[in-house]
């Protein structure tokens, strides 16, 4: 029961996480296009990392540079949404599952069929 407690808080944490990230002033953090794609919180909830997937950013060390200047007002924010006898420490990192995702797809799209039977098989980006 614990754990499914834990994913409870996970994805509040998300939620109200997404919505407060408009709201950091930082230039480093306003002008990407941020998604909180996953949370995982400790079973103590002392600490929770939090994955984050940014459009229109060439520098991520910035970014993660300015979420950590954030993460006092957050988790300040955070405490005061949710009612939970600790508000974890927020650690930011960068998920490129996304674009690694692509690549892998970009990959498949390249490799050409072995057995002349398959020749037939399209994949989803070769649809029209």
């Amino acid at each position: 029961m614990a754990s499914n407690r834990i994913g409870r808080i996970n994805g509040e944490i998300q939620q109200e996480l997404a919505s407060l990230l408009r709201s950091v002033k930082d230039p480093r953090v306003a002008e990407a296009m941020l998604t909180v794609t996953h949370v995982d919180t400790t079973s103590d909830l002392r600490y929770a990392r939090v994955y984050v997937s940014a459009l229109n950013c060439e520098d991520e060390k910035g970014l993660l540079k300015g979420l950590k200047s954030a993460a006092g007002f957050l988790r300040r924010e955070l405490g005061s949404k949710l009612s939970l006898r600790y508000t974890p420490e927020l650690q930011f990192f960068v998920d490129d599952s996304i674009a690694y995702g692509a690549h892998i797809l970009d990959m498949l799209n390249h490799v050409k069929p072995a057995n002349p039977a398959n020749a037939d098989i399209v994949l989803p980006e070769d649809q029209e």
